[in-house]
């Protein structure tokens, strides 16, 4: 089973990184033969939801990431599965589980900043703009090299967490 996997594992990654449809498929249906006989291996749940996202069957990823987020995915895998399943249900207009996910994936990951700009994102859709505005912000600061952001870093850091402060 696991070289099976594996090798799907491959074929999924071959399939994204060439935009090559026929092997996503390929990938697809060996992983859907592999939870046939596996279903309760969220190893294998997590890399059908993947292989969906990758296909643009993000409706039918969804479920496939629960389940094996549900199933005690951990480590890197968890952390993925959080990621695209905040970030599938927030491009499928379901924010505020798009949200709800990507706080998880925050709270459990809290150095990943790809769930915290995907949480910006989501906020922004649910109206949380300050919220989201604070996490762009602080990330755009803590991660530039840019001479000219950097010489305004003290300010740009209060204003993120202040953005309705006026001086009277």
């Amino acid at each position: 089973m696991r070289e099976r996997l594996t090798e799907a594992i491959k074929l999924r990654e071959e399939g994204r990184a060439k935009q090559d449809p026929a092997i996503l498929e390929e990938a697809r249906t060996l992983l859907l033969d592999l939870v046939n006989v596996y279903p309760d291996d969220a190893e294998i749940n997590f890399q059908i939801a993947v292989v969906n996202d990758n296909s643009g069957l993000e409706k039918e990823a969804i479920p496939f990431y629960v389940k094996s987020i549900e199933q005690g995915l951990s480590g890197s895998d968890l952390e993925r599965a959080l990621l695209g399943l905040g970030s599938t249900n927030r491009y499928l207009g379901y924010y505020h589980q798009a949200v709800e996910t990507l706080r998880r994936g925050v709270r459990e990951f809290p150095y990943n900043r790809a769930l915290q700009v995907h949480l910006a994102i989501a906020l922004y859709n649910t109206q949380g703009y300050k919220e989201a505005l604070e996490i762009l912000l602080t990330n755009l600061i803590e991660t530039t090299s840019d001479e000219k952001l950097l010489y305004f870093k003290r300010g740009i850091v209060y204003y993120s967490q202040h953005l309705d402060e006026i001086k009277k």
